[in-house]
């Protein structure tokens, strides 16, 4: 949620901040959150692990870190072509966040598949794991617009969003050691 409520602060000096953006923003997420589930049920199908989990949290850090890099300039780039704010920002909403979000989509299934030991609990386990995921979700939303926003630049959390997924990266890669035989 801290990426998608980044992604209007980065379109909307190019687009504005209508229900245009918002539109756009939006429908990028939900598409590739969508398609980031069916992989991640999928992935997880094929000797799912903790290294394996690592790496895609490892990934998913590591595809934030360009939008620090690349976000004005392609904006920029998308803007001299399309001014259309219904056509322009979903153009570069889709440019800039598909890819990473596609890939943090994959880490809540691929969990739940790591984490059912017993069919009879799978239930529960999935409950817990999306309850943790969206309480995270509404406190990340919570940070970055009443706080974050407000004391550092997009780049600065974009990247403390990159190491953050490094981070739980390193913990996934931690376990499946102790996990691994």
């Amino acid at each position: 949620m801290s990426l998608e409520l980044l992604g209007g602060r980065v379109l909307a000096p190019y687009f504005g901040n209508s229900i245009y953006v918002w539109g756009s923003i939006i429908t990028v997420f939900m598409l590739s959150l969508a398609v980031g589930y069916l992989l991640g049920g999928r992935l997880s199908l094929h000797a799912p692990s903790f290294r394996r989990l690592a790496l895609v949290f490892m990934v998913g850090g590591a595809l934030l870190l360009p939008l620090t890099l690349f976000a004005e300039p392609l904006m920029n780039w998308v803007f001299e072509r399309i001014e259309d704010p219904r056509y322009g920002s979903l153009l570069a909403a889709s440019i800039l966040f598909v890819v990473p979000t596609v890939v943090l989509g994959v880490i809540s299934p691929y969990s739940v598949r790591l984490l059912i030991t017993e069919t009879h609990h799978s239930g529960a386990v999935a409950g817990t794991l999306y309850f943790v995921s969206t309480l995270g979700s509404a406190l990340g939303t919570l940070g970055t617009s009443f706080y974050f926003v407000l004391w550092f630049e997009i780049d600065t959390i974009l990247s403390m969003l990159a190491v953050a997924l490094l981070g739980l990266g390193a913990i996934a890669a931690l376990l499946g050691r102790k996990v691994a035989p």
